[in-house]
């Protein structure tokens, strides 16, 4: 089974991240991609702008189109700090140590793996797709992977690149626009600017 693995806050998630994910099950042939909001993300100082329940709503109701997406509550669920090898361990336990995951992650959050815990570990654990966009330069990506050891190899075998639409959407950049006042509702899926507006989040 071949399994891609998004993390994230997702505060809120939105067209970019649905984006990637579609992207990289296709790219990649996987059965499907399993969303996963953390509770408490060790490199955002354990920060979320709304509570566990409405990111997990909003993941729920931006997939629920897609057979092949899914949310799980498995980080939320766990007491403590989300550290991504838990996860990774967790999911191998769930389907078998031959399942094959996919992590879809992002150039800014890939530089910083070394910063991550067992960081070797998680590459013997997981595959990591890093979704760039065209002409992006790669130079820090090479630096930082170099830092964990074994240089090129370990980019060639466990890191792989996809080059993704350029959207320049991030969840930052809509809690900003919603504070503001500005429009945003384009920028995720009519669901969750409904779930969103209804609620009265960000505001």
């Amino acid at each position: 089974m071949r399994l891609g693995v998004m993390g994230g806050t997702f505060d809120p998630v939105h067209i970019g991240h649905l984006v990637i994910a579609e992207e990289a099950r296709d790219s990649f042939d996987l059965e499907k991609v399993i969303f996963i909001p953390s509770a408490r993300p060790p490199h955002k100082g354990g920060v979320s702008f709304s509570s566990a329940e409405d990111r997990m709503e909003m993941v729920e109701l931006a997939i629920r189109d897609n057979p092949f997406l899914e949310v799980s509550g498995i980080e939320i669920e766990r007491k403590g700090l989300s550290f991504t090898i838990d996860t990774l361990h967790q999911l191998h336990g769930l389907y078998g140590r031959d399942s094959e995951l996919y992590f879809i992650t992002g150039t800014d959050a890939i530089v910083e793996i070394p910063t991550w815990k067992d960081p070797v570990e998680l590459l013997s654990e997981s595959r990591f797709i890093v979704a760039t966009r065209p002409g992006y330069p790669l130079e820090e990506l090479y630096e930082s992977i170099s830092l964990i050891g074994n240089g090129n190899e370990m980019i060639e075998k466990r890191i792989i690149l996809m080059e993704s639409p350029g959207l320049e959407v991030s969840s930052t950049s809509i809690r900003e626009r919603i504070s503001g006042g500005r429009p945003y509702r384009y920028l995720l899926p009519e669901a969750v600017w409904k779930y969103i507006e209804e609620k009265g989040l960000y505001a």
